[in-house]
């Protein structure tokens, strides 16, 4: 994930750099970031700054979950933590923007009309990592993170209702703290 993000938000939000605008911090697997989130929200000292905290959903009930995810960062003092779930895995994101996988991977015919109509609710795979590997056998996650990173469009040419959350969410953030020009 943080690898990803540090190569997309600067595409998306033009000027914005890692350590300066925003940080991703992460986490060893879910039971890390649970753990460690309320810590961080109550540790973080600079006023003004806002978090996102974003994980995948894992088959979890999403619901409960992000009713979870919200109680711990209200607890901590930050209420005004966005909260994003990926539906399931990070891949899903992958999967909803077929011509920026066969960009990332130099495979054009990824993006054909039958893959399209397969993946036009990415969200609903239960292991869109598994799909994207039977796609591109060379798929690693750390190496396709940072391709894709440098692939993934806006929201708008992404079919993934979770990817499209995360941008309007992080878009939302960015013009309360007018970081957008």
């Amino acid at each position: 994930m943080k690898v990803l993000l540090e190569g997309l938000l600067p595409r998306w939000f033009p000027g914005w750099q890692v350590g300066q605008h925003f940080l991703c911090v992460a986490h060893q697997g879910k039971s890390d970031l649970d753990s460690s989130v309320p810590r961080k929200l109550k540790a973080w000292q600079y006023p003004g700054d806002r978090f996102v905290v974003v994980r995948d959903n894992d088959n979890a009930d999403c619901q409960a979950l992000k009713r979870r995810l919200l109680q711990t960062c209200e607890s901590s003092g930050r209420p005004d933590t966005l909260v994003r779930l990926v539906c399931q895995e990070l891949e899903a994101w992958y999967l909803g923007d077929l011509q920026a996988v066969a960009m990332a991977f130099d495979a054009p015919k990824l993006d054909s009309p039958a893959q399209r109509k397969k993946f036009d609710q990415p969200d609903g795979w239960q292991k869109p990592s598994v799909e994207l590997a039977r796609m591109v056998p060379s798929f690693q996650k750390g190496s396709g993170a940072r391709r894709m990173g440098q692939a993934l469009r806006a929201a708008t040419h992404n079919r993934s209702v979770s990817f499209q959350q995360f941008e309007s969410g992080v878009r939302r953030i960015a013009l309360e703290l007018e970081w957008l020009g």
